[in-house]
């Protein structure tokens, strides 16, 4: 008799592989994207909507392979110092095509000199998941803004759209129970970028975020705190 995958443990092994071969394919077809962008020198906005959807699904893809990871304790950070500025313009660089495409206003202030401990990789990815969702939202300006207090570096994305909603707002974005499965505005890409944030450790302080709407610009504010 044939055995359950789902009765053995093996459909999210299963799963996950699939997920990881898509997102080799997708990667491959993003590439091909960018290729045909050039040759127009970026002046087709079919193509470089086409590239921003792409790289949005490849986003979700890395989410759920490394939540798989997490889940099956298959995951690690590789910690390292970095340069903020760096980590920044990668999280600015994955979303220039979006950035370009609404004609937004991407201001920054941070300073060349602000260096931080994290896994580098992982945290560009997650900021670049906030950044897409600010610019999707805003409607002309958004700001990054990095400082330093109480032991803590701070990253801002501030946005001047109409702000998180309500649900979000009240949720806690540590807890998947609080997600709004329903809509479709699940709140997935924030509680990737909070349990991102938990992992990372120093001195008995944990990373987090917080979300409000007090943004300088009037929209939308989202901060991610590594200690």
């Amino acid at each position: 008799m044939p055995t359950n995958p789902s009765s053995n443990g093996l459909f999210p092994t299963i799963l996950a592989s699939t997920v990881h071969d898509i997102k080799n394919s997708l990667g491959t077809l993003l590439e091909l994207v960018r290729q045909a962008a050039a040759r127009q020198n970026g002046q087709s906005a079919e193509l470089g909507q086409l590239e921003f959807e792409a790289a949005r699904i490849n986003h979700s893809l890395m989410q759920l392979l490394v939540m798989y990871k997490i889940d099956s304790q298959k995951f690690s950070l590789d910690i390292e110092e970095c340069a903020v500025i760096d980590i920044v313009n990668e999280a600015i660089h994955q979303q220039a095509r979006l950035c370009g495409l609404h004609n937004i206003d991407l201001q920054v202030d941070c300073g060349d000199d602000l260096v931080c401990f994290c896994d580098n990789p992982i945290i560009s990815n997650a900021l670049a998941a906030v950044l897409n969702n600010a610019l999707r939202y805003t409607r002309k300006a958004v700001l990054i803004a990095v400082a330093e207090e109480d032991g803590y570096l701070f990253i801002t994305i501030e946005d001047d759209g109409e702000g998180y909603p309500p649900h979000f707002l009240a949720a806690d974005l540590q807890d998947t129970t609080e997600l709004d499965w329903v809509s479709g505005n699940t709140g997935l890409g924030l509680y990737f970028v909070s349990l991102m944030a938990g992992l990372h450790k120093n001195a008995g302080k944990s990373g987090f975020v917080r979300i409000d709407n007090e943004s300088r610009l009037g929209g939308a504010r989202f901060t991610l705190f590594l200690p």
